[in-house]
């Protein structure tokens, strides 16, 4: 069997298949101690392979995996590993709920771990979010897995059956690797295939719908909307402050099952003590799957209660002379820096952006979101398509450039830039807007750090170093 990528994934795979006897080669074009996926292809150990376990990183068109699918022979992903491996239990193995979304993923499966392990569950948020599916899958001291999952794992995952589904939202990313929206988007859609309880999806974004609608899932799984309004019945949603059921609850059609209320999510409150509403939304999303899994809604609230938010996102490193400084390093594409610059007031936000746009455009989140820039200051090496978007779109907003030639200065720069450009905006010297610098790049980080989290690491020390 071939493991395709020695990420930490793949690493993970070939130690639990040489585990239960398999004969694994692994292949990787990055790592010094294995062949390479060139000099395997120019063998012919790919004519005698089984399977082989394609890493999240490798697209249907790397030379290995597509030689493989011309061959076909089976492409599995991890996931798809983990699922047929998942470990015995007396009561069946453990139950996956299982997200995906282009924004949202990692704070939904916190807060769902939370909301179970609440419930007295033995629970863990497993995936893209960090602990390898498969060793999770095969560890049956586990009740119920948070199973946080991307479009590439989803791409090669063909069996999988989880109690309970959701995409969050849907949005263009990753076009570099999927082609196209739709074919990101179809990607995102096979975590509906095949659920048992539930499909979660999002009532503001038509296309997360119309994906349950093509889904083939198992006779008397039922779809459950989350809003931020006020919601019907089959959907969870928000009654002023009050975060309430009406897609599980038995009195749904006439009664409304309060679940908590935005208190229970104060920690996660912007400068200005509010919750922002894809946070909300993220909470209502967690919520579902936890109740499809069978929580009662006081668990729900405790959970939500007890969630600690992820570093770098949407998180406030310092507030000085009346400037907030705030990190969502996480918001790595157009959509999520839209909903975080979104959670700010009109004309009050320097805006941090920038990095390797992945093939993205950004007119539309200018267009959306440029009522709130105060300035923008632009990092990366890919500043193009932001800058382009902007000299259109929002001509009047100041545009400072980083240059992208000292690597290791750049952040440190971006935020002297910053803080210049906020010391003008106005309403500052009156008092009568506080502005707030915003790191969301809307754009991945490896042109110049190593990961978001490294670049949001360095926001924060050179705002803690500003004189």
């Amino acid at each position: 069997m071939v493991v395709a990528g020695l990420g930490v994934s793949g690493r993970a795979a070939a130690d639990v298949l040489a585990s239960v006897g398999a004969r694994v080669v692994p292949v990787d074009d990055a790592a010094d101690d294995v062949v390479s996926s060139a000099d395997y292809l120019a063998g012919t150990g790919l004519e005698r392979a089984d399977l082989v376990v394609a890493s999240p990183g490798l697209a249907p068109h790397h030379p290995l995996i597509a030689a493989a699918l011309a061959r076909d022979l089976p492409v599995w992903s991890e996931v798809e590993l983990a699922w047929r491996l998942r470990a015995p239990r007396a009561d069946g193995p453990a139950p996956w709920l299982a997200v995906t979304g282009t924004n949202g993923k990692t704070t939904t499966v916190g807060m769902l771990d939370a909301i179970l392990q609440a419930a007295g569950r033995t629970s863990a948020a497993v995936g893209n979010v960090g602990t390898p599916v498969v060793l999770a899958a095969t560890d049956p001291t586990y009740d119920v897995l948070a199973v946080e999952l991307s479009s590439f794992q989803l791409h090669f995952t063909h069996s999988m059956s989880a109690q309970a589904s959701a995409v969050l939202n849907i949005a263009a990313d990753h076009l570099d690797w999927h082609g196209d929206l739709d074919a990101y988007a179809a990607d995102k859609g096979r975590i509906y295939q095949r659920a048992q309880v539930a499909c979660i999806y999002n009532v503001a974004d038509e296309r997360t719908m119309r994906l349950v609608e093509e889904a083939d899932v198992v006779d008397g799984a039922v779809a459950v909307g989350f809003t931020t309004g006020t919601p019907l019945v089959g959907q969870v949603g928000l009654v002023e402050d009050v975060l309430v059921d009406r897609g599980f609850a038995r009195l749904r059609h006439t009664h409304a099952a309060e679940l908590g209320t935005l208190a229970d999510l104060a920690q996660l409150a912007g400068p200005d003590g509010t919750v922002p509403r894809h946070v909300i939304a993220d909470a209502l999303a967690a919520a579902s799957l936890a109740l499809a899994h069978g929580v009662e809604p006081a668990a729900v609230r405790d959970g939500l209660r007890s969630f600690a938010p992820g570093a770098h996102r949407i998180e406030t490193v310092a507030v000085r002379d009346g400037v907030a400084w705030v990190d969502d390093s996480k918001a790595t594409n157009a959509h999520a820096a839209a909903a975080s610059l979104g959670a700010f007031e009109p004309g009050s936000v320097v805006w941090i952006a920038g990095g390797l746009a992945k093939g993205a455009r950004f007119d539309d989140l200018v267009l959306a979101r440029r009522d709130r820039l105060a300035a923008v200051v632009l990092i990366g090496v890919d500043r193009e398509p932001l800058r382009d978007a902007l000299a259109r779109h929002a001509p009047d907003v100041p545009v400072v450039e980083v240059d992208a030639g000292e690597t290791g200065t750049v952040m440190t720069r971006a935020v002297q830039e910053a803080q210049r450009l906020a010391a003008r905006v106005p309403g500052v010297e009156t008092g009568t807007l506080a502005p707030t610098v915003l790191l969301a790049p809307a754009c991945a980080s490896m042109d110049q750090f190593a990961s978001y989290a490294a670049r949001g690491s360095e926001f924060g020390a050179a705002v803690r170093a500003l004189g």
